[in-house]
């Protein structure tokens, strides 16, 4: 499970490397900044989040070397999912939930049919093409599934967050702490939508009734901005702190890391969109997360305790910070208070990343393959041609085609990563023809053929397959 996570949160780097540039032209374009209408179109990656998260998961889950395919069959995946949903109840949205579910019923359908075998007539279909074709047929009746269940899910977080109003500070906390700790199941929209835009009542003075924490703190009620305000708390000071202390525990690929860390920062210091930082973490150490839904929360309610209320119109940015401190009571107090939940999360963080060597990104354990091989090998020749049987042999020697992952290759190498290596005998795989074997852990193996690795590993795919 641990490793499963692993190349989970991993799938999630790639899609998440459009997030702060979208989130940053939307926000600085947005009409009451720049107001440059034509940016906004920067704004469809954030709407479409959903999908990246499923095409990324499909890609980096997905067995295989090209990527293309698990990626067409994470995009199919997701919008069948969304359009089964709407047919049914064009009301309803899974949001990040339907992206994750999405992409791992992709790369499941496509590592379990990628070799499928079809009658002749219908060959074109078949191999890697099939996952298409049965992503489609699987998509349906789960959409229609999930247009059953999700309301449920929804209703009843809708019901628990009316609970929420008159618990005072434990209220704030779990409002916080669920606004967090909802995100990956994609229910975390249903509890804002309440508290936002649903939450208590006040009259204007031209005499409208408005409700929202959101709407009625822009209204001047001098009683909204507590449910939200803790928000600024983590945007402006827990989300940079995360990813400082990512960069400092970063053990190799530090400038990587670093500008990756640097842009999501920004982001959600700027425009208060976390998730460029958060998807970093969330899949690859659930503990990391629930610490930072707990802060969260943590920070709604002492803000609370100390009467201090800020709300926003856009997200809780700085942005959104400044232009609203008139109508914040005790706003300018988030600073300080921001800084100790800075230190807070900071050096919790950075504790538990190190002393539990929690592999993000910077942490991962890696083999650089390519440095293993030496030019030499490029001259290497098998002393006879019978590629076909010595892939047999050695997929006999490797212990049967159960036992194997992945298979790949470089130049000169098969790249094989298997269940348990205990049971590979290198001598014998070594009396096929092979020049060496190089045990790299108890998952992966290289057997170096040489120039004719390509051929080898074509005759290995075959009894995989079959």
């Amino acid at each position: 499970m641990k490793s499963f996570l692993q190349k989970l949160g991993k799938s999630l780097l790639i899609p998440i490397v459009a997030l702060p540039i979208a989130g940053l032209l939307l926000r600085l374009t947005a009409e009451d900044m720049l107001d440059i209408p034509l940016y906004q179109a920067a704004g469809v990656i954030l709407a479409q989040m959903d999908a990246l998260i499923a095409i990324g998961i499909a890609m980096g889950l997905a067995k295989t070397k090209d990527k293309g395919i698990p990626a067409l069959t994470g995009f199919l995946s997701i919008i069948v999912l969304k359009e089964g949903l709407g047919i049914i109840n064009s009301d309803l949205d899974m949001s990040v939930f339907g992206g994750v579910m999405a992409g791992l019923l992709a790369a499941y359908i496509y590592n379990k049919f990628k070799d499928a075998k079809l009658p002749s007539m219908f060959a074109f279909f078949s191999g890697e093409k099939f996952p298409i074709t049965m992503i489609i047929f699987t998509m349906i009746p789960v959409s229609g599934l999930m247009a059953l269940i999700w309301p449920y899910a929804e209703a009843g977080i809708n019901a628990f967050s009316q609970t929420l109003v008159g618990l005072g500070a434990f209220g704030v906390f779990i409002f916080g702490f669920l606004n967090r700790f909802l995100l990956p199941f994609g229910l975390h929209h249903v509890l804002n939508t309440y508290a936002y835009f649903g939450l208590g009542e006040y009259e204007t003075a031209s005499g409208e009734v408005v409700t929202g924490e959101i709407t009625r703190f822009l209204s001047g009620d001098p009683t909204a901005g507590y449910f939200i305000g803790g928000f600024f708390i983590t945007m402006l000071f827990g989300i940079p702190a995360i990813a400082l202390a990512i960069t400092k525990a970063a053990k190799r690929k530090k400038q990587e890391t670093k500008t990756l860390m640097s842009s999501g920062a920004a982001t959600s210091f700027v425009t208060g969109i976390t998730e460029p930082i958060e998807f970093t973490f969330l899949f690859t150490s659930p503990l990391l997360y629930f610490l930072h839904s707990i802060y969260t929360g943590l920070a709604g309610a002492v803000l609370y305790l100390l009467h201090i209320r800020h709300g926003f119109s856009w997200g809780a940015g700085v942005i959104d910070y400044v232009v609203n401190l008139n109508l914040s009571d005790g706003g300018l107090l988030i600073i300080p208070v921001g800084l100790a939940f800075f230190a807070l999360y900071y050096f919790t963080f950075y504790f538990i990343i190190v002393k539990k060597d929690i592999p993000l990104i910077g942490r991962e354990e890696e083999v650089d393959f390519d440095q293993e091989a030496g030019e030499e090998e490029k001259e290497l020749k098998l002393s006879h041609s019978n590629h076909e049987y010595m892939a047999k042999k050695i997929l006999q020697y490797i212990g049967g085609k159960d036992n194997v992952t992945t298979n790949d290759h470089c130049m000169t190498r098969l790249r094989l990563e298997l269940k348990d290596t205990s049971i590979v005998d290198m001598e014998k795989i070594k009396q096929t023809g092979a020049h060496g074997v190089i045990k790299i852990d108890k998952h992966n193996i290289q057997i170096i053929i040489g120039s004719e690795a390509t051929t080898v590993k074509k005759e290995l795919d075959k009894f995989l397959g079959e």
